[in-house]
Formats: structure tokens, sequence, C-alpha cells
């Protein structure tokens, strides 16, 4: 019964047959073998771990043997009861187990759950703040972009255009700026420059000196010499050493020892030294102003080129165009600009050419008030182009109209462009102001009519229809005017515009304008009427009708003039 004690203690291990078994209890622990691992086999049971199909085979094997012994069935039933106890424990606890992580599990999926919820409320927030950041952004206007320009793709593509421009006047600035190193070098070496040129003028003025000094020796022994040799040597060398206490210090020299009156060859000659060489003297120049001018100096180079005469012209100006200035800083034309309007002397003006660059750039850059004193230090040559260039600009920018057409019509009156002066006063107000240059300069019909097409005015046309109390007649004639306007492609809306002024101030005052034409006849009105009714306007010619043939008409008699019948009160 060892046997049988050894598979009561591990059922899970095949039963040790026992070598004094009889050979029937062989035979049937054999066959209990065959059976444990058929039905483990058949049943699918694994090698190791628990198994409740394995446990249930066992036990069923170890009934086999409880049924067949005798003597140790209380034993064994004992040991069975036992192994079923202990499976039944396992069970329970694995029981307990599944159902505590059947808890976990769900508090971990309830936890999920909530955590789940609250990362999609989350997400919904986030995205809402999303949407709107985006429609923020887009609502965003560009700078320099209004909203409308923001979504034409022609204005888009020229702002891309302008911006490409300021990127490559960046990385222009960016190659033209050096290392602090090389700069303070560059001062350095200028500073070294300065003191050795202020040597050198020392020196040149202590030359020029001792230069006058043997002049004057020369020339009196010249004379000397010519006369005669008349009177002692030593009496004129002692007047012409106090001639020379007069012309500079006294005649030593470095050393303190009396100069001596050796007389080179050389500096007899009639012309005084012309000190450093000109093309030397000019290089030096250039060469110092296109130093300044790669170092971004700007405005150290455009006042030394404004100083030096050769560099006062219109291709140093255009050098200063073609330069990028850093954004926010001056430009160095309009520097140059400002750098020859401080330079120039009293009663000189630059020429045409640079006044009209320099005023272009001033207006471009919206430094009106340069223009303004420059205008009245009379630093600049007036032309017509200068005073278009002021004209346009005031029709571009209305904050600074009335300064440019200021400054226009004093331009236009010094270069003597009396209709456009008139034009520019029109503009400003000035409607009698403008009558009066047109009266005085004495311009004609036509030139007085230009001026009321650029500027139409009904108190302007009044004054110049209107005759003088000196008893000279009137510029233009009020019909002559509108026949001449109507009948133009170009004028004939003014035309129409002056004429319905007429009577938005009432009947009485077209009637009076036309009754008061002594210098048309009842035609050329006739005239104005039927151009009036060709251009689809019979209000203005049943008007002029009404007051032509109306009960108040005009006759003539045996002379030929024209006499009003009607008087309006």
């Amino acid at each position: 019964m060892n046997k049988e004690q050894n598979d009561t203690e591990d059922p899970e291990m095949s039963p040790v047959m026992d070598v004094e078994v009889y050979e029937s209890d062989e035979t049937f622990v054999q066959s209990l073998n065959e059976f444990i691992e058929k039905e483990k086999k058949y049943l699918q049971c694994p090698e190791e771990g628990t198994d409740e199909l394995r446990y249930i085979v066992y036990r069923s094997a170890f009934n086999k043997v409880i049924g067949r012994t005798s003597a140790y069935r209380r034993l064994l039933l004992d040991i069975k009861s036992e192994y079923d106890g202990v499976i039944r424990e396992m069970k329970r606890r694995e029981e307990e187990a599944a159902a505590s992580r059947l808890q976990s599990l769900l508090g971990y999926a309830a936890h999920i759950t909530d955590r789940t919820s609250v990362l999609q409320n989350q997400t919904a927030e986030l995205q809402q703040e999303v949407r709107r950041q985006k429609a923020t952004t887009q609502s965003l206007l560009i700078p320099g972009l209004t909203v409308a320009q923001s979504e034409d793709p022609e204005v888009l593509l020229i702002h891309l255009d302008h911006l490409k421009t300021r990127r490559d006047g960046l990385l222009d600035r960016k190659i033209l700026c050096g290392p602090v190193e090389v700069q303070t070098q560059l001062t350095f070496d200028l500073q070294e420059a300065q003191l050795h040129r202020d040597r050198l003028r020392a020196q040149n003025q202590q030359l020029m000196t001792r230069f006058r000094r043997l002049k004057l020796v020369g020339q009196r022994l010249t004379v000397w010499e010519e006369s005669g040799q008349t009177g002692p040597l030593e009496e004129l060398l002692g007047s012409v050493i106090q001639n020379l206490q007069e012309i500079g210090p006294d005649l030593q020299d470095e050393g303190g020892d009396e100069e001596s009156f050796c007389i080179p060859a050389e500096l007899l000659e009639e012309e005084e030294p012309t000190g450093l060489d000109e093309s030397k003297l000019l290089r030096n120049h250039l060469d110092r102003f296109l130093d300044l001018l790669r170092s971004s100096q700007y405005e150290a180079a455009a006042l030394h080129a404004a100083r030096s005469p050769v560099l006062r012209d219109s291709d140093t100006m255009e050098m200063f165009r073609g330069v990028r200035a850093p954004p926010g800083s001056t430009p160095p034309l309009l520097l140059f600009f400002r750098a020859l309007l401080v330079t120039a002397a009293t009663g000189s003006q630059l020429s045409a050419a640079l006044s009209l660059r320099g005023v272009a750039s001033a207006l471009q850059h919206g430094d009106v008030q340069l223009i303004a004193n420059a205008v009245t230090l009379n630093k600049l040559t007036f032309t017509e182009a200068v005073g278009d260039a002021l004209t346009e600009h005031a029709q571009r920018t209305r904050g600074v109209a009335d300064l440019c057409l200021a400054l226009a019509s004093a331009v236009y009156q010094a270069c003597s462009h009396h209709q456009k002066t008139a034009l520019s006063m029109c503009r400003r107000g000035l409607v009698h102001g403008a009558a009066e240059v047109i009266k005085r300069k004495q311009l004609t019909a036509e030139e007085s009519l230009w001026v009321l097409s650029h500027a139409p005015s009904l108190s302007l046309l009044q004054l110049l229809t209107n005759a003088d109390d000196n008893g000279e007649a009137a510029i233009l004639s009020v019909g002559g005017t509108f026949v001449s306007m109507l009948a133009d492609f170009h004028r004939y809306q003014l035309a129409l515009e002056l004429l319905e002024g007429f009577l938005r101030r009432g009947p009485d005052v077209l009637a009076t304008a036309i009754l008061e034409d002594s210098s048309c006849s009842v035609d050329v009105w006739d005239q104005v009427a039927a151009l009036c009714t060709e251009l689809d306007r019979a209000d203005l010619s049943r008007a002029i009708h009404s007051i032509l043939h109306g009960p108040g008409s005009w006759t003539s008699d045996l002379e030929g003039e024209w006499v009003m019948e009607h008087v309006f009160l």
C-alpha cells in the first residue's frame, strides 16, 4: 500500500509501482495510469498549473483506488477528504480573487469612463478655442493692408513684392555692416588722418608765411639791383626786416635761431604754391565719400558731398537714391537734400535738376516743412516742374494740401506761370485773388477758360464775366463760355454743373447773368439751349428759353444794340 500513499500525497504525479505489488495490483495500477493519461489527453489538460479537469481525473482515479483496497480504506478516505478540502479551498480563493479582480476592473473601468468624459469635455473646449483662434487669426489685418486689400490677390502680390524689396534692403544693409573691431580701427585711422592733416595744414601755413617773406625780400633786392644798387645794403635789409614783422610772426625757426635768408629759386615764382595737387585732392574727396557711404554713415556722407563742389550734382543724388536705409531711419537721399540746403550760401540756389529731385524726395517722405523753409529762404530754382510736383502731392495728400498749394503758387509766380498760379489759388479757395491775378496779368480768354475748367466755380465765372469798375470789358462772356464748354466733349459736364448752380441759386440769378451778358446775342444763348437739348438736359434748355422768349424779352433798336425791356427787382 506504499504506492497508494504516494498517490494520495501527490495526486498530480504518476503513481510509482511497488515491486512487491501483486501481479493483479500491477495490472490495476497500469490500467489506472493508462486511464489517467487517456483522460488527460482527451480533456486536453495542461501539463503544469492548476486545472479543474485534471483534479476531476485524479479524484476519479483516487476513488478507484479506494474502491479496490479494504485495509487502508479509512486512511485513504481521510486523505481524499483532505485532498478535496484543499481543492475546495483553492477554488474558493480563486473565486474570491476573481471576484476581487472583477471589482477592481469594474472600478478601473468606471474611473476610465469618468476620465474619458473629462478628456472629451476638455477636447471639446480645446477645439472650440482652436476654432476661435483661427477665426481671430483670419480676421486680423495684414499690416499695411485693409480688409478688402487682404482679399485681393493682385494687391497681395504687390505687397509681397514690397516685402521682398524690404527683405533685400535688410540683407544689403547686413552686407554693408562690418564688425565692431573694423569700425573701431577705421575710426582710429580717421583720427590719425585728421591729426596728420592738421599738422600738414600748420606746416603749410608756416611755409606760406616764409614764402611771402622771402618773396618780399627777393622783390626788394631785385628793385635795389635794378636801381643801380643805390644806398647801402644794410639799410635796405633793415627796412625789409621791419616790413617782415608786419607780415607774420618773428623770423625764427623751430630751433630758435634767426631765420636765414636763403632764397630757393622755385620760391621766386610769380604764382603762389597751390599746396596739394588738385587731382589728389579730388581723389581724396571721392575716396572719403565712398568710405562713408560703404560704412553706412549716410549723414556724414551727405554732409561731405554737399560741402564738395564736385559732388553737388545729380549723379551724387542718384547714388543716394540707390542706397537703402534701415527701416525707421531717414532716407539717404533726403539727408543729402537737407545737407545741400544747409551748406548752400546765402543768395545761392540749387540747380533746377537738384531742386526738382530734392523736392520730389522730400514729398515722398512727407517732409513738406523742409520744402517750405527752402522756398522761404529762396534756396531752390523755381521751375514749373517743381510747382507741378507740389500740386500733385496736394491732390494726393489732403492733410498738407493747403501748404503745398501755397508753395506751388509761390513757385508758379516766381517762374511767371500765371495760369497755374491762379489755378492753385482757386484750389485753395482764394477765388477773388485768382480773378485778380487773371485780370492783372491779362490772361487771354482761352487761358482763363482753362483755369475755370480745372477749378470750376460759379464765383470765379461771375468775377471773370463782370466788367471792372474802371470800365474795362469782362475777360469772359457767360454765353460764349457755355457755348465753348458745351461743345467740348471733355468739358460739357462741367458746363452743365455750372448751369445747374445758377438754377439752384434761384431763377433770377440765371436771368440776371443772361441779361447782363452784353457781349452775347440771343442767338448765342439759343445755341446754348440747343446744346443742352442735345445733351438730354431739356430742363436747362426750357429755363433758358423761358428767360429769352418769356414776357420780358429782348428787342433791337435801329442801331442794332440790344436793350433790356424786363427789369428784375
